[in-house]
């Protein structure tokens, strides 16, 4: 998979020199990204560290930047909106402030009815969308009798239904119990392995990570201090305190027994499936 995704265009490229909000304060600087077709892509940083502005920037939101960024090549500030919503759309934080309409069918319906879709085509690409996130049972059901984990699949149809082949998503485990948390990022999963969808993802939470990214980039005090693939990004305890962020605590326990403790462990295990492997090489 990994070999197939290294093939594959580039979908999104950010560049970020600097980027200042209205009262002067930096948000972003040294940012140099370039999301590939088919990547699951974390962006990890603590509360305040700029990763809903920057996923704002690869919406097309905020373009008041220096720098340069790209959308299938072409000049993203240069896009109308309607070449962008037609590709690439975003989850925010809260399901509650993007969800309007009365019933879930009227909310994911709303996109392709004001992109002109016929009637019979809207019908059609809603079902499908449901489907896709698993709430095509929910169709009619309103969207204040939801649950905030259905809220946010709601969210996720809306933007498949206009075609959207890259999902922007803000903080999706967030408020979710952590039973939740596992299967939004089983959906997520599904649709990038299964429909091809391109995620980009920010997030503060780490116990999953390493089961579902292809690549993770930290992001600290605006800028990113380092990416690659989870393994080769989660290294020490120490580094992760310095941008405000900690290990898998599965990964922190064998780091101790290694250092504190010398057992010679060969490599860090990011999940208990991998810590489980390298636990029995040491009695093997």
């Amino acid at each position: 998979m990994e070999d197939l995704i290294k093939s594959l265009p580039v979908r999104l490229s950010i560049t970020v020199d600097s980027y200042k909000y209205p009262d002067g304060t930096k948000a972003l600087s040294a940012i140099d990204l370039k999301i590939k077709q088919g990547e699951f892509v974390g962006i990890l940083g603590a509360n305040g560290s700029g990763k809903t502005t920057l996923l704002k920037i690869m919406d097309g939101i905020i373009k008041d930047y220096d720098g340069a960024s790209f959308l299938d090549g072409k000049d993203l500030r240069k896009l109308s909106p309607r070449e962008i919503y037609s590709k690439v759309g975003m989850v925010f934080q809260n399901p509650d402030d993007q969800l309007f309409a009365s019933t879930v069918f009227e909310d994911v319906s709303f996109g392709p009815v004001n992109m002109g879709v016929s009637n019979e085509e809207t019908i059609h690409l809603v079902q499908k969308a449901l489907k896709a996130v698993e709430i095509d049972h929910l169709a009619k059901k309103s969207i204040h009798n939801l649950s905030y984990g259905q809220k946010k699949r709601v969210c996720i149809a809306g933007l498949l239904a206009m075609g959207h082949e890259i999902l922007l998503l803000d903080e999706p485990t967030s408020g979710l119990d952590p039973m939740g948390e596992y299967k939004m990022m089983s959906l997520l999963n599904k649709l990038n392995k299964e429909n091809s969808v391109t995620i980009v993802m920010a997030t503060h939470s780490v116990e999953l990570i390493p089961l579902f990214l292809h690549n993770l980039y930290i992001l600290s005090r605006g800028s990113v201090t380092r990416g690659g693939k989870p393994e080769e990004v989660f290294t020490a305890p120490e580094d992760m305190e310095d941008v405000k962020l900690r290990l898998p605590q599965i990964a922190e326990l064998i780091y101790k027994l290694k250092n504190e403790d010398a057992l010679p462990f060969s490599k860090l295990p990011l999940t208990i499936g991998e810590a489980r492997r390298e636990i029995l090489k040491l009695y093997s």
